[in-house]
């Protein structure tokens, strides 16, 4: 008996000091990404300051998700904790945050590449979703950000733990949404409003985040397990559905059988859609191919 706990006794030493040193790696790993810089040369930002362009902006800053993340007036906000995951904060945007140090330009590279002040790569910032957005869009988010009044706010700072970093060096958290964009220069041309698949799928660009690529559904990166995956949005799930389901979905946040969203789902956000965005991003969605997939 005496060996026998001797031996337990010695494995378990060798799995603590496996623990210890993989989380060693992990935390270096993280460290290296995080102190890699990149180089984002795109265009200058042209922006406009008429009062239609910031009422523009201040309709897709609520539509987009920025508020979701940022504040109704870019205050900043507890995003969500995700215990030993980790803490998302989005910072004050205002001039009584970190707006006070950016321009339209260094907004556009972190909203589009990902990417802060010094050319470091910014955490759980959603930029695959936005990394197409069209210049003039983008220019009227940042134009309305900026015509802000300061706010004091101080949120606190987001949080990478422990586990996020181990999640991280196994490939499985994509922490850093700078290592997967393209950053070569380009302009970016959005398709002309209308109900068309092509702007429906420029708009369903910003739902890839949470939905897929695919758009089929799945667990959202990046969150704790209890949080309810996004639903399947091809027909395979959607057979049934009508535009006008549809719309009342994003509308109401109700399903047609008069079941609520998910609540994580930000149907608040996406009711300031116009009718002919919603049409389009409709059109876009049914005519995706049919994925048969039940997002756990």
């Amino acid at each position: 008996m005496k060996k026998l706990f001797k031996f337990l006794a010695y494995a378990l030493a060798v799995l603590l000091l496996a623990a210890v040193c993989f989380y060693g790696f992990a935390w270096y790993k993280t460290n290296q990404a995080l102190a890699i810089r990149y180089d984002v040369q795109d265009a200058p930002l042209a922006l406009p300051q008429d009062a239609p362009t910031l009422a523009y902006g201040a309709r897709l800053f609520v539509a987009k998700g920025c508020a979701d993340c940022h504040g109704d007036k870019a205050q900043g906000k507890l995003v969500f904790d995700g215990g030993p995951v980790m803490k998302v904060v989005g910072p004050n945007l205002t001039a009584g945050g970190i707006g006070k140090n950016l321009s339209a330009d260094d907004m556009a590279r972190a909203i589009r590449h990902g990417v802060g002040e010094g050319g470091r790569p910014l955490v759980f910032m959603p930029s695959p979703d936005y990394q197409n957005l069209g210049d003039a869009d983008t220019a009227a988010i940042i134009a309305y950000i900026k015509s802000l009044p300061l706010s004091e706010n101080k949120p606190d700072a987001l949080e990478i733990r422990p586990l996020g970093r181990v999640l991280y060096a196994l490939n499985k958290f994509p922490l850093l949404p700078a290592e997967t964009i393209d950053h070569s220069p380009r302009q970016r041309l959005a398709p002309p409003p209308a109900v068309t698949t092509e702007y429906g799928k420029y708009l369903a660009q910003t739902c890839t985040g949470c939905h897929g690529a695919n758009f089929a559904g799945q667990h959202v990166p990046g969150t704790p397990p209890e949080f309810p995956p996004a639903a399947n949005l091809t027909r395979a799930a959607l057979k049934n559905w009508t535009q006008n389901d549809f719309q009342t979905a994003l509308r109401t946040g109700k399903r047609p059988d008069g079941r609520e969203l998910n609540k994580f789902m930000p149907w608040p956000a996406m009711s300031k859609m116009t009718d002919d965005e919603i049409a389009a991003l409709w059109l876009y969605l049914s005519g995706l191919p049919p994925v048969q997939n039940t997002p756990k």
